[in-house]
């Protein structure tokens, strides 16, 4: 009975915060306002006391979206118009240099910059700090600490969206346009039609194929379903291996 506890737990669990956390996070917030983006101006210091706080006084399953809220007023960011690019299951395509150039995707924020790839969550019990041997899985946890920054990020980034916006999704996958996902959950529901005069839908194909979904068929009728529901003006392009 004792080792079949162990296991549950084990299965239960992901690798712990990522090591030296604060000197990457602080790295990265140095670097953004000195090299990526020198016209903005943050105070990193603070921005980093008030995710450590966020984390080590929430049970490691308890950190809502909300408890993030004086970390992202410290990070505070107006993305531009016109340029706003949200995406979903598409990184390899999001990480050409020419849509890095040409658009703002979440990870050209300073919040997106800063924690990208990186896993964390406080100890258990009354110890504070990060517990850098295991975090819980995002399916086992109420609300994980990684996945609540990411909604709050998320929602911040959508709801700031004005002009014409670019949506990328995956035309080799049969669920495209997938409403569990980041993008169809939170970032979807959060932009506002009143602010965005346009929204293009482009579809690419995995370098490698096969082409599944397109404008026409599949998951990506469920999208343009919704935003003519919801009153947005709309287009959408299906794209061969490159997007641009």
């Amino acid at each position: 009975m004792i080792i079949i506890i162990i296991l549950i737990d084990h299965i239960n669990t992901s690798p712990g915060t990522t090591a030296n956390i604060k000197q990457i996070v602080l790295g990265r917030c140095y670097d953004y306002i000195t090299m990526v983006k020198p016209s903005y101006r943050f105070k990193c210091e603070e921005i980093w006391h008030e995710f450590e706080d966020t984390v080590i006084r929430k049970t490691r399953c308890n950190v809502k979206d909300k408890d993030y809220e004086r970390m992202f007023h410290a990070a505070s960011q107006t993305p531009p118009c016109n340029k706003l690019l949200f995406w979903s299951k598409t990184r390899q395509h999001i990480q050409s240099n020419l849509v890095t150039q040409s658009y703002w995707t979440l990870e050209n924020t300073l919040v997106g910059y800063m924690f990208k790839d990186l896993i964390w969550c406080g100890q258990q019990g009354r110890d504070r700090g990060f517990d850098f041997q295991s975090c819980p899985e995002w399916s086992t946890c109420v609300s994980h600490p990684v996945y609540s920054l990411w909604k709050q990020a998320s929602q911040n980034f959508a709801a700031a969206a004005c002009g014409n916006i670019t949506v990328l999704l995956n035309g080799s996958n049969e669920n495209a346009f997938n409403r569990n996902s980041m993008f169809g959950s939170v970032e979807l529901d959060s932009l506002n039609p009143k602010m965005v005069s346009h929204v293009h839908i482009n579809v690419v194909p995995n370098s490698e194929g096969p082409f599944v979904e397109s404008c026409s068929k599949g998951s990506i009728l469920k999208l343009i379903g919704v935003l003519q529901t919801r009153g947005f003006q709309w287009s959408c392009t299906d794209s061969g291996v490159y997007v641009y």
